[in-house]
């Protein structure tokens, strides 16, 4: 299993900032309104976001570490008081309260390694959503060619600067797809470079299940859900076969 704590500032130097799905899911929030659930939150982006809107929100995510700078974020905007932040596993939580949405966004789906889990977590959502409650799960397409083309390969994806330690971070990661049982193994690579060339790595391996379109539709309809809709990008356009995301919006059934 994945250390977490470990990758947490790396992950919010690559996540932190990015924004560009944070108009769908306002969109989604001013739709159906608070409170709202978000799985496997991270450092905190979306729940910030959402808060900053006016929403109350409730934040899980299974690193302590991830949580703390999520918490600190809500502090220095200030919306501590809208959030609640949970360290659970998405797939066991147990929170007493009814929420008019939850996301899991940027793949984090994947992160419950098979199918069992899959639906496991579901059925967990569900119990978590208000009858008529809003899902949305945003999830990478598997394409096939895609994914082969960097099985194996050794890929640098990102350099950053970090100026206040006078470092320069640079993230590898190497994919190794098994078709058979729909899983990527990934290695993420994190090389911190001092001034004077001593070189710091972080290895970081986890293993992310993919579904395809049909997969997912299945696993909704069987944990009590109606998907309304699908799209492929944060923009909403509609799903096609070389979109870039697979976005899943669906309603709770169900009367209790």
């Amino acid at each position: 299993m994945v250390d977490f704590d470990r990758l947490a500032r790396f992950y919010d130097y690559e996540y932190g900032q990015l924004d560009a799905d944070v108009p769908m899911y306002l969109g989604f929030a001013d739709r159906v309104g608070g409170p709202i659930l978000e799985l496997g939150c991270g450092t905190g982006r979306l729940v910030v976001a959402l808060a900053a809107a006016g929403f109350h929100v409730t934040g899980v995510d299974v690193s302590r570490a991830m949580l703390d700078i999520a918490r600190r974020k809500a502090q220095d905007a200030g919306v501590a008081d809208q959030v609640h932040l949970v360290q659970a596993s998405m797939e066991h939580i147990a929170l007493h309260q009814p929420f008019h949405m939850a996301l899991c966004a940027l793949n984090s789906f994947m992160l419950l390694g098979d199918l069992e889990a899959q639906l496991r977590a579901l059925r967990c959502w569900h119990r978590h959503l208000r009858p008529g409650g809003l899902l949305i799960i945003d999830l990478f397409p598997p394409h096939p060619a895609r994914l082969a083309e960097e099985d194996g390969r050794l890929i640098l994806q990102y350099v950053w600067e970090d100026v206040e330690e006078g470092l320069t971070i640079l993230k590898h990661h190497v994919r190794r797809v098994d078709f058979a049982e729909q899983k990527v193994y990934v290695h993420y690579l994190y090389d911190e470079v001092a001034p004077d060339g001593t070189l710091r790595r972080t290895v970081a391996p986890f293993v992310m299940r993919y579904l395809g379109r049909f997969e997912m539709e299945l696993l909704l309809e069987k944990a009590g859900y109606t998907v309304e809709a699908i799209y492929g990008s944060w923009e909403l356009d509609p799903f096609e076969s070389e979109s870039d995301r697979m976005i899943f919006v669906a309603h709770r059934r169900g009367r209790e």
